[in-house]
């Protein structure tokens, strides 16, 4: 190479850029270029008179200086010299429902051209493909990638293919998804940096005999969990040693389905902390900030329900310590956009850190509503080269007066069978309005629901001047929403929000767990008259009326889940009654709101011989009891073998579904009569798995 010439990257370094900023001027054309070889080259002398057309009047063409991330205040770095390397004009979004609409919010706001792929039927792209994304993305002419959260959001692949088409990445840079991603190499780092980790075994030697002599070490209980990804897939509590084997081989299995990567951490268990994690912001020139933390300790199985702002048990002290481990952690590795580092924060204000997540949280929109930041819009002016615009001091003057923000997630589950994922077609929708309420919502009315992607439907958030006031809104809000034609979540959230242990703060990670369900729950959900009541007019009035009396008011009979009741159509108001519940009628099926939760009524079949025997042979309770798949998934392992004793909730199938497993107990002491599946059998919820017999 001609010593007057320099690759990008060579160029990069001589002006302190990056080098996808130098690659982005050539491709637009605003750095001349040519290629050798097939690889570009920039002319010294081209480079010197770019720089010099680039900075402000008056300034030296010099190169910019490189900034510590707490070195001085945002918006004194590169940027502010040289301007922002590429404005982004058309924005590919690889995600699908609430994020995708989020960001195109944010977009369209900004004058930003949206593309949103077609992600369900003839013609879906397939958001876990990476080639396909980038030519998709290519092909409608994108200038940068949005990945949302999930899918290829934390895939460190992508994000160099996205660059190395041309295109920018709406994140942070491949280095740094592959340093933080790597959960063992990010605690080596943590401890080399002095922030401090659980206790635990990470080493590269992942045979069973040296994890089962780790555990020994560390003693149980200990936490078994994937080294390459997060989230809480994977992860398995040993509470005896003799657990140990099959906790490792459900969590390889897990981590190989979601993250393509075996490989296990070994952890002290931590019992009963809180779960709080730091938002930052950094941007291509060394500059970040932190924007205060959440709290996320409201959990089920390792899954977020509940996020608050700032957390309600953090004291100035331990806010300090949180956001230099975060933004020490996320300097190191060279960070940029929008990122969080996640710890545990224990009664005694232990803190240890657990791991990075190297995108936008799905949680993001309670330090928004509390900073008064636009975090797409953060990281979009990030991705076009542009400094900080916010300084920490003033995201702290934000913060002592930015009240308090909670948000729950409204999800496609079933909270009283296990929080199994529900699918279904949306009937009838209804959110929430008012002063601080904020829905970030991923369906229609008319959407179907399906099995295929993660169940979360939407968020509601509350933001208020108090923490009691943010609650009292969000309350409202859940109450206002209504959603029928399939089961949710939104009954167990109007139930958690009003919880003691919610109000008062005192959340930890594994209390869900202690108070859900209460013990009265069996009470508190009983279908009411009203709802039957609202399901009979409505089926009678979409011409569905049956069991007709001499001399007296109509009846129906009507079926659920619960059970069947025989039901009088009383004519006048008292039938109609300002208190019945929502209902709407589609294909026959009464969809009531009882709750919260959205009801199916039917009418009841006629009486026939058939149904008189299964009744009967049901309530014997002598006769065998057929076990029955709870949730369309794939079976991925079998607990017990035909002729096998079994206790009563002795596991009996694992299921995978969303990349999450599901294990299927025996429903009392008996013997496996029958095994009607094998591993690796696709099945539909209420297919028989096997036959349990006394």
């Amino acid at each position: 190479m001609d010593d007057a010439e320099l690759s990008p990257s060579a160029a990069a370094h001589r002006i302190g850029a990056t080098t996808r900023s130098v690659q982005r001027w050539i491709a637009l054309g605003r750095l001349p270029a040519r290629r050798v070889g097939g690889r570009w080259r920039v002319a010294s002398d081209a480079l010197d008179a770019f720089m010099a057309s680039t900075a402000p009047t008056g300034a030296a063409p010099t190169a910019a200086p490189v900034m510590h991330p707490q070195a001085s205040p945002a918006g004194t770095a590169l940027g502010a010299e040289i301007g922002g390397d590429h404005e982004i004009r058309r924005l590919f979004v690889a995600n699908r429902g609430e994020i995708a609409r989020r960001i195109r919010r944010t977009a369209e706001r900004l004058g930003i051209a949206i593309v949103l792929p077609p992600t369900d039927g003839p013609g879906a792209l397939d958001l876990l493909d990476v080639d396909a994304v980038v030519a998709a993305a290519v092909a409608a002419g994108a200038d940068a990638v949005h990945p949302g959260f999930g899918f290829l959001a934390e895939n460190a692949s992508f994000a160099d293919a996205v660059e190395g088409a041309g295109m920018a990445w709406i994140g942070p840079p491949g280095a740094a998804i592959r340093a933080m991603g790597d959960k063992a190499a990010a605690r080596r780092l943590a401890l080399d940096l002095g922030v401090p980790v659980v206790p635990g075994y990470d080493g590269a030697d992942q045979t069973d005999a040296a994890l089962a002599a780790a555990a020994r070490a560390i003693g149980v209980p200990l936490l078994v969990k994937p080294a390459a990804g997060g989230g809480g897939k994977g992860m398995r509590v040993v509470r005896a040693p003799e657990a140990l084997a099959d906790a490792l081989a459900g969590a390889r299995r897990e981590a190989s389905a979601a993250f393509g990567d075996e490989r296990l951490i070994l952890e002290r268990l931590v019992e009963g902390p809180r779960h709080v994690e730091v938002q930052v912001l950094f941007d291509a020139h060394g500059a970040g900030i932190h924007l205060g933390e959440r709290d996320c300790s409201t959990q089920r199985r390792h899954q977020k329900v509940l996020e608050e702002s700032p957390s309600p048990a953090v004291t100035p002290t331990i806010r300090a310590q949180l956001a230099d481990h975060a933004l020490r952690l996320a300097g190191a590795v060279g960070y940029r956009s929008a990122g969080t580092c996640e710890f545990l924060l224990t009664d005694r204000d232990e803190v240890f850190f657990l791991e990075m997540n190297t995108r936008l949280q799905v949680e993001h929109p309670v330090t928004e509503a509390i900073t008064g930041l636009d975090l797409v819009e953060q990281q979009l002016r990030i991705a076009e080269g542009r400094p900080l615009a916010t300084s920490q001091a003033q995201v702290d003057a934000a913060l002592a007066r930015g009240g308090h923000a909670i948000e729950v997630r409204l999800y496609a589950e079933d909270p009283e069978a296990g929080f199994l994922p529900a699918t279904g077609r949306v009937e009838h929708l209804a959110w929430p309005t008012g002063p601080g309420i904020r829905v970030d919502g991923g369906i229609d009315e008319g959407s179907i629901v399906g099995s295929r992607f993660d169940p979360m439907l939407a968020k509601v958030i509350a933001h208020g001047p108090t923490r009691p006031e943010a609650i009292a809104r969000l309350t409202h809000a859940l109450d206002a929403t209504l959603v029928l034609g399939l089961t949710t979540n939104l009954r167990f959230l109007r139930w958690l929000v009003r919880e003691p242990a919610v109000i008062d703060g005192q959340m930890r990670i594994d209390a869900l767990g202690r108070i859900w369900p209460p013990d009265d729950w069996p009470e508190r959900s009983a279908i009411p008259a009203r709802a039957w009541r609202a399901a009979a007019t409505a089926l009678a009035d979409e011409g569905w009326r049956s069991g007709w009396r001499l001399n007296g008011a109509p009846r129906v009979r009507l079926a659920t889940d619960a059970g069947e009741r025989t039901v009088g159509l009383e004519p006048g108001p008292a039938a109609e009654g300002a208190d019945e519940a929502a209902v709407v009628v589609v294909a026959g099926v009464a969809h009531v709101d009882v709750g919260g939760r959205s009801v199916p009524f039917r009418l009841a079949p006629a009486p026939d011989v058939d149904r008189a025997l299964r009744t009967a042979a049901a309530a014997h309770e002598g006769g065998p009891i057929e076990v029955i798949s709870p949730m369309p998934g794939a079976i991925v392992a079998l607990h017990a073998n035909v002729g096998d004793a079994v206790d009563a909730d002795a596991p009996i199938a694992t299921l995978e579904a969303m990349k999450m497993e599901h294990v299927v107990g025996a429903p009392f002491t008996g013997r496996l009569a029958e095994l009607r599946v094998a591993a690796g059998d696709q099945v539909a919820r209420g297919d028989v798995l096997a036959v349990i017999e006394p």
